[in-house]
């Protein structure tokens, strides 16, 4: 099939020198690296999209005060806290 695509001028310089390097056609060189990114991206739309968790608010603890940071921490690493 004939198209006709616009290359980045840097895409089609690294095919190019690719092409050159591999002595192969330029034509069979863009086809493999398009082959390949294809690849690659119907495997990233298979992933689906990030896991993501809601924020649910938790409030204030009542007779905690939370102007106190060391406080808190001292509080937090006892035993008996919960």
């Amino acid at each position: 099939m004939r198209t006709t695509l616009t290359l980045d001028p840097d895409v089609a310089e690294r095919a190019r020198a690719d092409a050159a390097r591999l002595g192969r056609p330029f034509k069979e060189i863009v086809n493999e690296a398009m082959r390949v990114g294809l690849e690659v991206l119907a495997q990233r739309s298979e992933q689906g999209r990030p896991y993501r968790t809601e924020a649910v608010p938790m409030g204030l603890r009542e007779g905690l005060s939370y102007d106190d940071i060391g406080e808190l921490l001292v509080r937090a690493e006892t035993e008996d806290f919960r």
